[in-house]
């Protein structure tokens, strides 16, 4: 069976996992908003933002398949496949999702052998992080993605504040695929769930707890009155990749011991 040797990844996590593999060789062009790994922004040409891309540069990389994620890339999609380009979109939006997407992805390339194990280690570890830190006193954790308006974390960034031994204050919102359903527009529902710890991930944009603990009510909210407002970057945390399974759980679990 021929597999694709020529790949372009239009998001980060896909380029993760084929280095983390030992696949960059099939890469020939990756998204600009691509920081990890550090060294791909060096090594592969950029040929798309998120919701756009440089159609007539990826034809001119002659890929074998385009790989991208969710509904915000189908314009992007549906130009390249008119254009004869073969395309896979994925949208994993869960730990379990992330891990299949790794596998899936592996799968079609014929590199199995090397991406089973690695998702496999991947999710040893996030049950081993699940197992020692479960507890019965969880704090309350207030997750935002962005801040005007107010949007609370997307499902795996909820599983993975529980994983890390929290609570997700809005875990019905976080199984709306879209931003636009996790908007929070009475912030006085976030005062209401009494939140002891704010966690801030303001995608492309530094996170500003001083105007967050300045929102007009919120200074009785545990979290403001006992000064446990931190931030996650977003490539950490916002990815649906390897990174959020092994740095932004990190991160979310220190910054649980730190508040908690």
């Amino acid at each position: 069976m021929n597999y694709p040797q020529r790949i372009i990844c239009l998001t980060e996590e896909t380029t993760e996992t084929l280095y983390a593999i030992g696949a960059e060789d099939r890469i020939v062009g990756i998204s600009g908003f691509t920081v990890r790994p550090e060294r791909a922004r060096k090594e592969k040409p950029k040929v798309s933002a998120f919701t756009s891309a440089k159609i007539e540069r990826i034809l001119e990389l002659k890929p074998d398949l385009v790989v991208g994620f969710s509904d915000m890339q189908a314009d992007i999609a549906a130009e390249l496949v008119r254009s004869g380009v073969a395309v896979h979109v994925f949208n994993q939006r869960t730990v379990a999702g992330i891990l299949s997407m790794i596998r899936t992805l592996g799968g079609m390339l014929g590199l199995a052998e090397q991406t089973d194990p690695y998702a496999q280690a991947l999710s040893d570890r996030v049950e081993l992080i699940r197992a020692e830190r479960a507890r019965s006193d969880r704090p309350r954790v207030y997750f935002e993605e962005w801040g005007d308006p107010m949007i609370t974390g997307i499902g795996w960034v909820s599983e993975l504040i529980g994983i890390a031994g929290g609570e997700d204050i809005f875990p019905e919102r976080a199984t709306e695929p879209g931003a636009r359903e996790r908007i929070i527009e009475n912030p006085d529902d976030v005062i209401t769930r009494k939140p002891d710890i704010i966690i801030g991930s303001w995608c492309g944009r530094k996170f500003r707890p001083e105007q967050v603990a300045e929102r007009p009510g919120w200074a009785d909210i545990p979290a403001v009155a006992n000064n446990h407002l931190y931030e996650i970057k977003s490539p950490l945390i916002l990815q649906p990749g390897p990174a959020a399974l092994t740095d932004g759980l990190d991160a979310l679990c220190e910054i649980i011991d730190r508040a908690y």
